[in-house]
């Protein structure tokens, strides 16, 4: 399948994944409606920084996954939806629970009933690694137990439990496609990369603070995450109502990440703890490592990019922010 010319929603286009997302299928060729979250400040997020050749080949549009009524009228038409939207700061989701499952739970249902309406061809669901909670075995498959170890993973994992319900009960055509910790430009500082690699460049800052350095992840640049999308939304090949990971295979703990950050950066400031960063002990997830076999047999893909040069990519684009004056500073960060 090949996107020129396709009529594709992207749901959650503002934001890191999905601004990336939004672009690749652009350039590819797709009449792409961008959902953004509506705001006051006449903002589409991350949206407004693409260039503007490739911006002003997007329908930019404002609006809320909870609303089903909003959500029929943006679905119909579309030959295909990316459902990316999403509430995903885990220190929020244990303060503001039923937020997440309004957005992530309810919103999902609302892109699912609009696409089994006006018969959408394909919908990609995004899941995240998170589902799986602290890994009981590794590499960890698809065929992983479902543990919620944080209001926002028990919410991703009552909004995978609906796809699969679809395509079961409906015969929906749709993908769930979970991603592992993907990182690069445009990402917040509730990621542990970005706020590592911002305190590591800010002049402002005497030390990096962080929370637990112990946790095992699997980490995947932004690039190769949308490629893993793309394939998601074309494969003839793939199966509907079953989830696919997508990371790199590769695992690092968070202390070694810091240390590889600390030597592409050049700095030698001390790392710190802080305990604000810290996760309630029983919802830490302690490792996470993809077997991502189920993905590349059925469509192809495979990761290309290494974690150092994806760290060197991150690091300039930090670097630019910075420089510019565009960086707002985020305690709370999830790993």
């Amino acid at each position: 399948m090949t996107y020129d010319g396709m009529k594709i929603l992207v749901t959650g286009a503002d934001g890191f994944i999905g601004s990336h997302l939004t672009e690749a299928l652009a350039n590819a060729g797709a009449r792409v409606t961008a959902l953004a979250l509506y705001n006051s400040f006449d903002s589409h997020g991350w949206l407004d920084d693409l260039p503007e050749p490739t911006r002003g080949r997007l329908m930019l549009i404002r609006g809320d996954v909870r609303d089903a009524a909003f959500v029929a009228r943006i679905v119909q038409g579309q030959h295909l939806v990316f459902h990316l939207a999403a509430l995903i700061a885990i220190p929020h989701s244990y303060a503001a629970a039923q937020s997440y499952v309004e957005t992530n739970v309810l919103g999902t249902l609302n892109v699912l009933e609009a696409a089994r309406q006006y018969g959408t061809e394909r919908v990609v669901h995004t899941s995240t690694s998170e589902v799986y909670g602290t890994a009981q075995t590794m590499p960890i498959a698809e065929t992983h137990p479902l543990q919620g170890q944080s209001p926002y993973s028990a919410s991703k994992i009552g909004a995978d439990m609906m796809a699969e319900a679809f395509a079961r009960s409906f015969g929906l055509p749709v993908v769930t496609l979970r991603p592992f910790n993907t990182f690069g430009p445009r990402q917040s500082e509730r990621a542990i990369i970005p706020t590592i690699i911002r305190q590591a460049l800010d002049p402002t800052c005497e030390a990096i603070m962080v929370g637990d350095t112990t946790p095992v992840r699997d980490l995947t640049y932004v690039d190769d995450t949308v490629a893993a999308f793309m394939v998601a939304g074309s494969a003839p090949g793939i199966e509907f109502g079953r989830p696919y990971n997508a990371g790199s295979g590769k695992a690092v703990t968070v202390a070694d990440l810091i240390e590889i950050i600390r030597g592409l950066t050049g700095t030698t400031k001390p790392v710190r703890r802080d305990e604000l960063r810290m996760r309630p002990a029983n919802s830490e997830v302690r490792a996470l490592l993809a077997d991502s076999s189920r993905l590349q047999r059925e469509t192809g893909w495979r990761p290309r990019t290494a974690l150092s040069e994806g760290l060197e990519k991150t690091i300039a684009w930090w670097r630019g922010r910075i420089g510019a004056g565009r960086v707002r500073r985020q305690k709370d960060f999830i790993t």
